[in-house]
């Protein structure tokens, strides 16, 4: 891998936290929202003109902020199916849904309908980015030390072993059950956080919010348009260090961002090695890019390609964009290349100190 100056995450306080891979920059209006600190508990301020959250679930601060309808009901629901959903499927609490079915031993787990859903969706993506993304790398990513922050370089042989039993074909859901080989261990990081943002923008507009953020760590979720009744303006995070590469005008969308920067550690080797892993080799993905924004009206798509394109690197993303509608997509090459879509052409903005940056559209 080519040797990248990765700087860690940090969190800014203000109405547009910075987190990850996205930020929201202006929201059309003067309120200042502040964040949660790192514990499971929320604090909400209420005006006559919105209801806000921050809370910490699914292991990343998430924050929520609602105009218009039933914006306090919506805000409350919505706050306890993240909780919710961070009970069924976290790969470290013994509680959940996904954590029993790791431990099985082969034998089947009854499991929910979100979770269903969830596990459903992820396989059919794997099929369709053959495999690119892989809801079953999590003992790779173990061996990696990147889950337990024990950073080790696995050696081949170890690789080979443990890439033998990440097949996903072999994940199994029957009558509400769901079956996975002993061997194996499933995580749907890659999916998780863009489907929860889903069914949090679906519960705003059923309580009849006409505008809302919803920031998973990164992934941000817009429902309508600022309050001014203009476009947000979200940051993309800049993958060469602080600040944001470019800024995008979106409304009622979803922005979803993977970077190596998110989460990386150097090896003794002075290489740097990021959690996003090649299914085929079980390495950090190393096909020239560092950052893969995706754009699209499902959170979940935009989520799981996030990961996939990644992988498959600026060649194979764009023959697959070509070939499969529903999102557009930014791509920021470790050449210090930008390639975007067409359909966001007109909405992405480079920051004055990104300028001399290349900017290439991608065509159908």
């Amino acid at each position: 891998m080519k040797k990248h100056k990765l700087l860690p995450v940090k969190i800014k306080h203000g109405f547009a936290p910075v987190l990850a891979a996205v930020a929201l920059l202006s929201a059309g209006c003067n309120r200042q929202s502040q964040m949660a600190p790192s514990t499971v508990q929320s604090i909400k301020t209420e005006t006559e003109e919105t209801s806000s959250v921050s809370i910490f679930a699914m292991d990343t601060i998430i924050t929520m902020e609602a105009y218009g309808g039933e914006e306090n009901a919506a805000i409350g629901e919505a706050e306890s199916l993240l909780y919710k959903l961070d009970g069924l499927w976290s790969v470290t609490d013994e509680n959940s849904e996904i954590y029993k079915a790791n431990h099985s031993q082969g034998a089947a787990t009854a499991i929910s309908e979100e979770t269903e859903q969830l596990v459903t969706f992820a396989l059919k993506m794997a099929e369709e980015t053959d495999g690119a993304l892989n809801p079953g790398i999590y003992p790779v990513l173990k061996a990696w030390g990147l889950t337990t922050k024990q950073y080790r370089i696995p050696k081949e042989a170890e690789l080979t072993d443990l890439l033998s039993y990440t097949d996903y074909r072999k994940i199994q859901m029957k009558n509400g059950d769901l079956s996975i080989p002993a061997e194996m261990e499933i995580d749907f990081g890659a999916v998780a956080k863009g489907y929860a943002g889903d069914l949090t923008a679906d519960i705003m507009r059923e309580h009849g919010v006409t505008s809302a953020i919803i920031n998973l760590g990164g992934n941000v979720s817009l429902v309508g348009s600022s309050p001014d009744g203009q476009p947000w303006t979200v940051g993309i995070r800049s993958p060469y260090g602080e600040g944001n590469i470019g800024t995008l005008e979106a409304s009622d969308c979803h922005i979803i961002t993977s970077g190596g920067y998110e989460r990386y550690f150097i090896g003794e080797d002075g290489k740097t090695y990021w959690h996003i892993l090649d299914p085929e080799n079980g390495k950090p993905a190393d096909k020239g890019l560092i950052s893969v924004t995706i754009v699209g009206k499902e959170g979940r798509l935009c989520d799981a390609l996030s990961t996939a394109m990644f992988v498959m690197g600026k060649d194979d993303a764009e023959a697959y964009w070509k070939s499969h509608e529903g999102f557009e997509m930014i791509l920021v090459t470790e050449d210090n290349e930008i390639y975007l879509t067409e359909g966001l052409e007109e909405s992405f903005r480079l920051n004055e100190a990104s300028q001399r940056i290349p900017v290439k559209v991608i065509r159908r």
